[in-house]
């Protein structure tokens, strides 16, 4: 088991960054099992009623789940393919001093 080189504290700006990262992910998910829920139950009242009526909802709160996904997975400081490009222009501008 390996440790780190302490241990966090609340008042750990890394821990604190860390810990919101996580709630935003885990508020993505809990989002989108209330959109997979209640929309399956939209189209099972859809149809069962010969409608279809439940595309509306699922495609605009659809939207709004792909925003909030695109702001906790994509745009959020930290994300891989963010910290990718920086690790790349980091590698590029020191190819470029010497």
């Amino acid at each position: 088991m390996t440790r780190t080189d302490h241990t966090p504290t609340p008042n750990d700006p890394l821990d604190r960054a860390a810990r919101r990262r996580v709630r935003a992910k885990l508020g993505w998910f809990q989002h989108a099992a209330v959109y997979l829920a209640v929309n399956a139950l939209l189209i099972g009242l859809s149809w069962r009623n010969g409608q279809g009526w439940a595309l509306d909802p699922l495609l605009g709160w659809g939207l709004g789940l792909a925003l909030h996904g695109a702001r906790v997975w994509l745009a959020a400081p930290g994300a891989a393919w963010r910290e990718r490009l920086v690790a790349r222009e980091r590698a590029a501008l020191a190819r470029s001093q010497h």
